[in-house]
């Protein structure tokens, strides 16, 4: 019924072709943020019938006209963008979906990582998976001291004394403990620096294991509202990470306690340590909230380093992180990142 059909690439520039995308989106409860790599649509008789996204690992926005749907075209969706995400040197795919579209996906090949009833579902295909993920965490992790084990969660954009404070109190808890960075690059300071100056900032401690987030911890397939504020998804998306969290993550690394800190200004945040709260106990894992400790009668956040370093404040800086975060700062390398944060007002 639809062999007679032109396959054209959107050209993201065009506010033309991308408001069409977005208006034939609308009548799937989806929308276009343009937050993409590529996207394709499929016409017949230039009537837009099909379309298709591309972000990173991310197949998104798939959507077939309804009197389309069974007849194959979801499936040709599918296979233009994993041909161009191979052309792009990327093949390992996630879909993040609704879970009542959940079987047209599983049916071509991608297996379910995990969902979030009634809310989404992450599925997953080609070249690696969540297994050999935590196969790889848990052989980093084999020589921490045998115990009781806690994992931390952060950003670090960038490492303050907030953040070590809440590690530290871990560290005095637990036998061993992990850190994971999340890995977007969607922070100003960037990942590589991130990861140096939190195993720099925690070099002291002998417990202490710092690793890469990695694609299925508050990343753009399993959480993209972390970088996106105010998504109706939200919930979802915050359930979502907690939960493959919770069965996949926690069980390869022994963890038996997730620590955060209190989140009293971004809503974000805030749900998603929500989720957590809800979430963690039903898999026998403890979460512990610390309070943000202050100075001056300020919660001590990475987003107040980065205004005072928008003021040149340097003594205000001095005052709110370690010695191996504000040595970075001073240091050449760092000259980047600080022109960076002052001609930008990023949450991030």
């Amino acid at each position: 019924m639809w062999g007679n059909y032109d396959l054209r690439e959107i050209n993201l520039d065009s506010n033309r072709e991308v408001e069409a995308v977005r208006a034939f989106l609308v009548g799937f409860d989806l929308t276009f943020d343009g937050a993409v790599d590529y996207t394709i649509a499929f016409y017949q008789n230039d009537e837009m019938i099909a379309t298709g996204s591309l972000a990173g690992e991310v197949l998104r926005n798939i959507a077939v006209s309804p009197k389309l749907q069974g007849e194959g075209l979801t499936a040709n969706v599918v296979s233009q963008l994993m041909q161009q995400a191979g052309q792009r040197g990327i093949y390992h795919y996630f879909i993040y979906t609704k879970p009542s579209a959940a079987p047209m996906f599983t049916a071509l090949g991608f297996k379910e990582v995990a969902r979030s009833d009634p809310f989404a579902v992450l599925l997953e295909s080609g070249l690696g998976s969540i297994d050999d993920y935590c196969r790889q965490i848990a052989t980093a992790a084999a020589l921490l001291p045998a115990g009781p084990r806690a994992a931390l969660v952060v950003n670090c954009n960038p490492f303050t004394l907030g953040h070590k404070a809440v590690i530290s109190r871990a560290v005095s808890e637990n036998k061993g403990v992990i850190v994971l960075v999340v890995s977007e690059e969607k922070s100003l300071f960037p990942f590589a620096v991130r990861l140096q100056l939190v195993r720099e900032g925690l070099a002291e401690y002998n417990n202490v294991l710092v690793l890469p987030a990695g694609k299925y911890i508050v990343s753009a397939a399993t959480f993209p509202s972390y970088f996106t504020k105010g998504e109706a998804t939200n919930k979802a998306q915050t359930r979502l990470d907690a939960t493959i969290f919770a069965r996949y993550i926690a069980p390869a690394l022994g963890i038996t306690r997730r620590y955060v800190g209190d989140e009293p200004y971004c809503t974000t945040t805030s749900g998603y340590n929500e989720a957590l709260a809800d979430i963690l106990p039903q898999h026998g894992i403890g979460l512990e909230i610390m309070p943000r400790i202050t100075t001056g009668g300020e919660a001590i956040s990475a987003s107040r380093v980065r205004e005072l370093i928008r003021q040149d404040d340097w003594s205000a800086v001095k005052e709110l992180v370690p010695v191996t975060t504000y040595r970075y700062l001073m240091s050449p390398d760092a000259q980047p990142v600080i022109a960076r944060i002052k001609d930008s007002h990023s949450r991030h």
